[in-house]
């Protein structure tokens, strides 16, 4: 199966929902008026986009039919798509492709974050990269248990202490192997609990320190979010944002939810790139963040034909 097509494939729950929804809006009939504008807006909305990405579409729709001169619904929404793709932040590309990078991932549990870690890892050692992980959720021994899999999968070394062992001291000493092993790419799981805890939060600033203080190479943040949360994973990609000040988003689970819009509506408010997205459970189901190849996924056959 290609690229779009397990795309597609994943987000085919959300896109029935929203080409639902768009069908309807059609149904109203052809004239583009404020009502049309208004009934877009809530439909977006009702996907799951959030009220800032949705406002953002229809204003810049709006500009687009007013120059030239569009009357007619259809040919208004025939321009979604590519107003969903234009939505999301760019950037990001350098975390996982540059030359060399520390990445923290950071996530409450249950959202795959070290599976997420793991699939990279086994990825960018195929790709030739030298890569070190460094078990840094000391506190989840099943946390431990899954990366030393990936580990031992990717043939790769990880770095980890016992159960309970300070966070901050495991991301030094994996800092310190991969200098002496000459990584060029450092993955650290870090400890997921919920983003309301205040304690979880210390932690994490200080492991960031840590680590910004101790890293030669670039160091980026990087939160895993689950789809199927919706609007909580919106609260809880907030609140991360304002602790630890963000680089990046990878969004999972997309293949289990009618809310992949919630992808959107998270990137847009925050200003945070995609790298990745998980669209099923397989190592190949961890796909490179395309902001056309989503919005086709999306739209389906609605609007603009997907061109392969």
């Amino acid at each position: 199966m290609g690229f779009f097509d397990r795309i597609s494939e994943g987000l085919s729950r959300t896109r029935e929902r929203f080409v639902e929804s768009m069908n309807l809006l059609l149904d109203l009939g052809p004239v583009v008026d404020e009502d049309f504008w208004e009934e877009l807006e809530a439909t977006l909305i009702m996907a799951d986009i959030g009220a800032p990405a949705a406002a953002a579409i229809v204003e810049n729709l709006r500009e687009q039919a007013t120059r030239k001169g569009l009357e007619n619904s259809a040919q208004v929404l025939e321009m979604l798509n590519g107003q969903i793709a234009d939505t999301f932040a760019e950037g990001g590309r350098d975390i996982l492709d540059g030359e060399g990078a520390v990445v923290l991932f950071v996530g409450i549990n249950g959202t795959g974050k070290t599976t997420t870690v793991g699939k990279i890892a086994k990825e960018k050692t195929d790709q030739g990269r030298k890569v070190i992980l460094g078990s840094a959720d000391t506190f989840r021994a099943a946390a431990i248990e899954q990366l030393e899999v990936w580990a031992q999968r990717a043939g790769v070394e990880m770095v980890t202490r016992e159960r309970g062992a300070d966070p901050a001291s495991v991301c030094f000493e994996t800092l310190e192997r991969a200098e002496a092993a000459g990584a060029d790419l450092v993955l650290i799981d870090t400890a997921g609990r919920l983003h309301t805890s205040d304690d979880l939060m210390r932690e994490l600033k200080k492991v960031v320190s840590v680590v910004r203080k101790r890293s030669k190479l670039p160091v980026y943040l990087v939160l895993v979010i689950d789809a199927t949360t919706g609007q909580n994973g919106l609260q809880q990609a907030r609140e991360f944002n304002k602790a630890l000040d963000l680089d990046a988003l990878i969004v999972t689970k997309l293949d289990g939810t009618a809310k992949g819009g919630i992808a959107l509506a998270v990137s847009h408010e925050l200003d945070l790139p995609i790298v990745k997205i998980g669209v099923g459970e397989g190592i190949d189901d961890l796909r490179d963040f395309d902001s056309s190849d989503f919005a086709r996924a999306l739209m389906g056959d609605f609007g603009q034909e997907p061109q392969e």
